[in-house]
């Protein structure tokens, strides 16, 4: 008689079910490699913004930098834009197709500030400017501002360097705050806000930008030109 344990058939769905979970396992381990790499460029940037802000701290009245945030997407996160966009689930094509796996948004009190920190970012001689978009010259449509910039930054392992992307979002309070606002109230509405709200937010947007030109005049007729 043969018993459940001596059937093959049973014996060889086990086996693949060990491969499917020596699979898993191993995809797991390459997307945490792969995430690795953008995590260590975050590090590596905001090294370099941290110092670009403690030297500006010495050498001028004011910091340039109100505070900064770091974003790494997370598995389920890269895996929805990854669908949202219909980019291929192969680690190839999320490093060419997907490049706001690691993000930073630094937060700054003057626009000068925002512009400052992407010139000197920008000079340096292993950061390369990808793409540029400044919606502070050109808003968007419902009023949001702010500098968003790919650079890639060179990431050394123990086996290879790789050039690794990165995006920076730089803007001023009133511009964060305005955007933070505007976000919780999209997302309430899952998207379809009231027109008399959009209205609102696009006042408070130009309200915010009047701020930021307001502010910047009086610091410089108190203390003269930024830079």
């Amino acid at each position: 008689m043969t018993t459940v344990e001596d059937n093959p058939i049973n014996g060889l769905v086990g086996l693949v079910e060990a491969s499917a979970s020596d699979m898993t396992r191993e995809l797991a381990r390459d997307l945490a490699r792969f995430r690795m790499r953008y995590k260590f460029a975050i590090d590596e940037v905001s090294t370099k913004i941290a110092i670009l802000r403690e030297e500006f701290e010495h050498t001028h009245d004011h910091s340039p930098i109100e505070h900064v945030r770091t974003r790494l997407k997370s598995p389920d996160s890269l895996l929805a834009k990854a669908r949202k966009i219909g980019c291929p689930l192969t680690l190839e094509a999320l490093e060419q197709q997907i490049r706001d796996i690691a993000g930073i948004r630094v937060v700054c009190p003057f626009v000068s500030d925002v512009y400052w920190i992407m010139e000197m970012l920008g000079s340096q001689s292993d950061v390369d400017v990808v793409e540029v978009e400044d919606y502070i010259a050109e808003p968007k449509a419902n009023g949001y501002r702010s500098l968003h910039l790919i650079i890639k930054v060179p990431v050394y392992l123990s086996d290879r360097a790789v050039d690794v992307p990165v995006e920076l979002q730089i803007r001023t309070i009133a511009m964060d705050f305005w955007a933070s606002v505007e976000h919780s109230i999209y997302y309430k509405y899952d998207g379809t806000v009231p027109t008399t709200l959009r209205d609102e937010l696009g006042a408070a947007a130009r309200t915010a930008a009047d701020l930021d030109a307001t502010m910047a005049r009086l610091r410089s007729e108190v203390h003269g030109p930024v830079r």
